[in-house]
């Protein structure tokens, strides 16, 4: 057997084009739209961070991802209104409500927050019940 097999390399693949800017996928505007949700959740220990962090990651990813755009308006608008639910419950206070409605409204916003993240990450694009719509 005298025969010699050569061997040859494949040649390499072609560049990629530059002509379209890169999208991003499915699953990076899941994962944003699913950290604009829990984010709130972060904020929550800071104070007013639950309002800033949807809303800093919207401002940022509006442009790039639709999904992070309608999550992030979503999550603000969610936020506002539970920020308007604890003002209020604050001072009924005053009047010995606000002391059963201040733990529900922090609980809600939590369950909210969790359940829209999660339906976020697995598809849905989830509406907050009993938002008002500051953000269209």
């Amino acid at each position: 057997m005298s025969e010699e097999t050569q061997y040859t390399t494949p040649p390499p693949p072609p560049p990629p084009t530059a002509s379209a800017p890169a999208q991003s996928s499915e699953m990076d505007q899941r994962n944003w739209a699913m950290f604009t949700h829990l984010s709130a959740l972060l904020g929550l220990v800071s104070g007013l961070g639950f309002i800033l962090g949807p809303l800093v990651l919207w401002l940022i990813k509006k442009e790039q991802m639709p999904l992070v755009n309608e999550a992030g308006k979503e999550a603000v608008n969610f936020q506002l209104t539970m920020l308007i639910a604890f003002l209020v419950s604050w001072v009924l206070v005053f009047l010995l409500i606000g002391f059963l409605l201040i733990p529900l409204v922090v609980v809600f916003d939590v369950v909210m927050s969790i359940i829209a993240a999660v339906q976020t990450s697995n598809g849905t694009r989830y509406r907050y019940p009993l938002t008002i719509r500051f953000i269209n």
